[in-house]
């Protein structure tokens, strides 16, 4: 069975043209960049033969069995091909035998290739599984099919998962030309001329199927002539009137049971959500066409009905319902104008989705204790007059408008709100009405007379307030990581790049959203990469493929990280205070420039210093020249003046880069860096900071001469500024007078930003 698939020779001239030109190398692979580009994980796994249990699924003709034939030219072990049609537990216990007899004499491993690997069932798949499991096979499976869906889950759960997507008309040009041009394995030693029109038919046609394209040029250029192999020189001239003879329109890949079906539906449902008629006609008129049972579709245009327009426009219900009872009494083809005229009124009509609110109500019976039925609502023809029930109960229609406030829910639940009108369609006519009334009854509640029973519900939002106050520092970093991977959205294909300090931030999640790509981990030392490669292991296991690198920064780092890439650079660098600790801005940035692929995006978080407190102005606010008791000294406005124009230098950045460090300075340096800036916005929060006695000895010193260098000090007794040492003294004075022991507000800010290299 291990040459069922792949024992003929590719270029042998019984074969089939398809199999002919099936790619030998990587190199000859044509599409599926996203998994075989420069870079990306199977291609790495593949070249450097370290392939490990992997399932490729896709439509027909998208190159699934060509990459496990790359496979088995590549790899130095054993390689074996399955059909799951024509195997079964029989033949796979043969081939776990040869495999365990390699194993455990030659150390050579095996790769076990199952084509339609859908096609067996439970108890055949579940044959595979401990062999995968232990090492002794590694499965390389192939199916048309959903995996998550067809494939035991535990296999699933052991390989890889790579999609392949239908072919491009690019690919199948290219595919086309190839196989007119190849003098060995196609028709490049004929004179075979194609019109324009006539590829293009065959290529659209085809639909991203290379395998029905290769068979339609095989038969329009094999028929052509009156024999063939012709003549020598002689012209084969394939006309549109001939393509359309060599190849037919393809059948609509439609399973009632399988993921055209569902994806089929589901693209429909949402075209009428999104108020989308053109959409909805054609996913309609798709499914008809494959064959799909139109009361199939009038019981989803039901639900659609009362989930996504429901009280914006309740005449939906009535007019789908009519189409439903009209396409019983009259059937097809006619039935197809019912069918349409559901679709149009639900995808033109107002939505709201407010019959949700019924689900909260489920939510909240099942998730809370049973209230009891208030007793004014409660059946008064059994026990009322004895035990009060009904009593107090308000008879709507006795008032005007049919309408009286009074409490309708349990009066533990006063006030829950379940249903909400949108504003939209009739909704946006009753809105107001059903507000007031809410108003009206909720403060009807306040008087029932068991409202002395109830307990206060728990305050989430105060709960939620002491946890941001035990830990405001983590809830930041997550929101900032959670705005990250928002604004960035990488693919599981993705090349990226993460690197500055508290880069774990975003490292491991990169590392688990891109699994089927490559992600760079760059640190700042190699003790630092050490740590990192250690949390790795714990939070990632196993990665024969290194889909995450980590490593410490280094003169040829830039070479390096291209060479990672195999020089198509990243798609996405993503940092965490990268520029605020480099020496050289805009050379930091520059590199990184360099480091993307043409349209590939920069993203961080940068602590800027746009809200730092400055001393002078916390003193200002400390001292009022109104004060009794101030002395003229202490009241002296200059002096604070004198100590605001001294600090400036340090808060500008000329002493201190960090403090110069601002979003309008972060921008400025992405712009001179040749990228183009895509979204900003400022993220931070509100500490409550108390200054000791010691915090501002350490900062202004008593004595001049103690100052550091770059320190506050420093800053107010150098530049053209400068405070004399009598002026510095009173101002440290001031200070301890002032600040010690005071608390005050001190932001902590980061500036995220999202750009793009334009070329």
């Amino acid at each position: 069975m291990s040459d069922s698939l792949f024992s003929a020779k590719a270029d042998g001239a019984d074969q089939p043209l398809a199999a002919r030109m099936r790619p030998r190398t990587l190199n000859e692979f044509v599409g599926q960049d996203h998994i075989l580009g420069p870079g990306r994980l199977l291609r790495r796994a593949v070249s450097a033969d370290r392939v490990s249990s992997l399932i490729l699924s896709g439509p027909p003709g998208t190159g699934k069995t060509t990459i496990a034939e790359i496979i088995a030219g590549a790899t130095r072990g054993r390689f074996v091909a399955l059909n799951a049609v024509l195997s079964g537990i029989k033949e796979l216990r043969v081939e776990i035998e040869q495999a365990s007899e390699a194993k455990k004499l030659y150390g050579r491993r095996t790769i076990l290739f199952v084509d339609e690997v859908h096609r067996w069932n439970k108890a055949q798949q579940d044959a595979l599984l401990p062999w995968v499991e232990s090492g002794t096979v590694i499965l390389v499976g192939a199916t048309t099919e959903n995996p998550y869906f067809e494939v035991n889950s535990a296999l699933v759960s052991r390989s890889r998962v790579f999609t392949l997507k239908k072919l491009s008309n690019d690919d199948l040009y290219a595919i086309a030309a190839a196989a007119l041009k190849d003098p060995k394995r196609g028709y490049g030693a004929y004179r075979v001329d194609i019109d324009p029109k006539a590829l293009d038919h065959l290529v659209q046609v085809a639909d991203g199927d290379a395998r029905t394209l290769l068979g339609a040029i095989e038969l329009a250029v094999e028929t052509t002539p009156e024999t063939f192999p012709p003549p020598e020189n002689e012209r084969i001239h394939i006309t549109m009137e001939v393509a359309e003879d060599s190849i037919q329109r393809k059948a609509l890949l439609y399973d009632k049971e399988g993921d055209y079906h569902f994806d089929s539906i589901s693209a429909f449902i949402k075209s009428l959500r999104g108020s989308d008629p053109d959409a909805a006609l054609y996913w309609m008129a798709r499914m008809i066409a494959a064959g799909e049972d139109p009361r199939f579709l009038l019981r989803r245009m039901l639900i659609a009905a009362s989930e996504d327009v429901g009280m914006a426009d309740p005449q939906a219900l009535v007019v789908v319902s009519a189409a439903a009872a009209a396409y019983d009494r009259v059937g097809m083809p006619e039935g197809q104008f019912h069918l349409s005229q559901a679709a149009l009124y639900l995808a033109t009509a107002p939505k709201s989705n407010s019959t949700m609110g019924y689900f909260d109500a489920r939510a909240t019976v099942e998730k809370e204790a049973e209230a009891e039925v208030p007793r004014h609502l409660r059946d008064p023809n059994r026990d009322g007059k004895h035990l009060g029930h009904g009593e107090g109960y308000l008879y709507p229609h006795a008032y005007r408008d049919h309408w009286v406030a009074q409490a309708y829910l349990p009066t533990r639940l006063s006030g829950r709100v379940f249903y909400q009108p949108a504003d939209t369609g009739r909704e946006a006519e009753i809105r107001r009405e059903v507000h007031r009334r809410r108003e009206l009854q909720l403060s009807s509640a306040a008087a029932e007379e068991d409202e002395i029973l109830s307990t206060a519900p728990r305050n989430s939002r105060r709960d939620e307030w002491l946890r941001r106050a035990e830990g405001q520092g983590t809830a930041l970093q997550a929101e900032i990581r959670d705005t990250v991977f928002e604004w960035a959205a990488p693919a599981r294909h993705a090349r990226v790049l993460v690197l500055g300090r508290g880069m774990e931030l975003f490292l491991f999640e990169a590392a688990r959203r891109c699994a089927e790509g490559l992600v760079v981990g760059l640190c700042e030392d190699s003790a630092r990469a050490d740590a990192l490669i250690a949390l790795k292991d714990k939070h990632l296991g196993d990665d024969p493929a290194e889909a995450l690198r980590i490593e410490p920064l280094q003169a040829d780092s830039q070479e390096r990280l291209l060479a990672y890439s195999e020089r198509a650079g990243y798609e996405l660098i993503m940092m965490r205070d990268g520029g605020l600790h480099a020496a050289d801005r805009l050379g930091f940035f520059t590199g990184l420039h360099g480091l993307l692929s043409p349209g590939g995006r920069l993203i961080g978080a940068e602590r800027v210093a746009d809200a730092v407190p400055r001393l002078s102005a916390l003193l200002a606010a400390r001292i009022k020249p109104e004060q009794t008791d101030a002395t003229p000294q202490e009241a002296d406005t200059s002096l604070i003046a004198r100590l605001q124009a001294a600090e400036a230098p340090l808060y500008s950045g000329e002493l201190h880069a960090a403090y110069g460090w601002t979003s309008e300075a972060v921008q400025q340096v992405l712009g001179e860096a040749g990228f183009a800036v895509q979204a900003t916005t400022i993220l931070g929060r509100d500490e409550r900071r108390q200054i000791s006695s010691s915090d501002i000895a350490k900062w202004v010193p008593e004595n001049p001469a103690e100052a550091t260098e770059k320190s506050y000090a420093s800053a107010l007794l150098s530049g053209a500024q400068a405070l004399t040492e009598d002026e510095y003294r009173r101002a440290a004075s001031l200070l301890q007078k002032h600040l010690s022991d005071t608390e005050h507000n001190w932001p902590l800010q980061y500036c995220l930003f999202l750009v793009e290299r334009l070329h």
